[in-house]
């Protein structure tokens, strides 16, 4: 039996229908909910569904910061909220995770772009002591994916999905050779579901200008969370690509987002593996929805992205991928690196 969220709606003018989803008993019996928005949309958001949610308290969600979502899980906690609905981008969508899981409540996820898989995740990426690690949550009861607000957010933040969703089919080629080096379980369902997300988006024409595309996205990145969730880890969609992103994350800090750096770890990594059909693909990709290709393109020169993929290793200990197959010395590493310059930069 696969867990499942129990409503899932990717639409324009998705949020209007919030107060007919908290009307099922299977999320809240008395209708006693609490609401979290970030900063950015919180005023016009709060606005929006005031008329279907009553006298649901709103609560601002000031960032993607483990002490926000500790503020946010201690006021659920003391208002004996039986659910929240977490409305916004991945950093109030995962702080919204961790708060619920903290109050021992369900959360409704309701997406207002398409930054990365956190959507249906069982896992929340939350800024701490200068790094940004993943805590494991419950996944969110149920989704809603509001085109509308999708259209309305920075086109960065949207585009950044792609790069997410396609770091799956690296990660998957890590899991593989976990698999064939280390005698690794492989989870069959995870994989197929992570895979099919990735082979959505990557053959698509169209871009975020598109309702189509859109939907295909946000059912992709839902997808992959699922795949997460089926394999009990983020092992289907996070390899040695993911462990880039978390060494960049923790050395230079700010540094573009998290889907744009997973898709150049993606691509890295298929460079590393000799894989010239999926580095194509994989960077066409990406540069047809004018994302990040080269470290250059994400603000990193050759030594930094260097350091990144030495400390990369250190940040999923016990994880193999690719990276700690070649076991390349730092001097090989920028070799490497200098030859993914030169094979993708144009």
């Amino acid at each position: 039996m696969l867990p499942a969220p129990l409503i899932m709606e990717v639409r324009r003018g998705a949020i209007a229908q919030l107060g007919a989803l908290l009307s099922d008993s299977r999320v809240a019996t008395s209708g006693r909910v609490a609401v979290a928005v970030g900063v950015s949309q919180g005023d016009k958001i709060a606005e929006v569904i005031a008329p279907t949610l009553g006298e649901a308290q709103v609560f601002r969600v000031a960032d993607g910061s483990v002490d926000a979502a500790l503020s946010l899980g201690a006021d659920l906690r003391k208002g004996a909220y039986e659910a929240v609905i977490g409305i916004g981008g991945g950093k109030t969508i995962d702080a919204t995770k961790y708060a619920a899981s903290l109050a021992g409540i369900p959360m409704v996820a309701v997406a207002t772009n398409l930054s990365h898989d956190g959507i249906c995740s069982p896992v929340a990426s939350l800024v701490h002591d200068g790094g940004k690690p993943s805590f494991g949550v419950p996944m969110p009861l149920a989704i809603m994916v509001d085109l509308d607000f999708v259209h309305g957010a920075p086109p960065a933040l949207v585009r950044a999905g792609v790069g997410d969703v396609l770091s799956n089919l690296s990660a998957i080629e890590d899991w593989q050779l976990g698999n064939a080096e280390r005698g690794e379980p492989i989870d069959g369902v995870a994989v197929s579901m992570a895979r099919t997300a990735a082979e959505a988006v990557v053959g698509r024409s169209d871009s975020i200008e598109s309702d189509g595309f859109l939907t295909v996205l946000a059912e992709s990145l839902i997808l992959s969370g699922m795949a997460m969730v089926v394999a009990g880890s983020s092992r289907p969609s996070s390899g040695g690509d993911h462990e880039i992103l978390h060494a960049v994350d923790q050395l230079f800090p700010g540094t573009s987002n998290h889907g744009e750096i997973a898709g150049v770890g993606a691509a890295f990594c298929f460079f590393l593996r000799e894989d010239s059909r999926r580095l194509d693909q994989i960077t066409d990709c990406l540069r047809q929805h004018a994302l990040p290709v080269t470290p250059g393109d994400l603000g990193l020169t050759v030594d930094q992205f260097t350091d990144a993929v030495m400390l990369a290793p250190s940040t999923r200990p016990g994880r193999y991928t690719i990276l700690e197959h070649l076991r390349l010395s730092e001097t090989e590493v920028k070799t490497r690196v200098e030859g993914y310059v030169r094979a993708v930069g144009r």
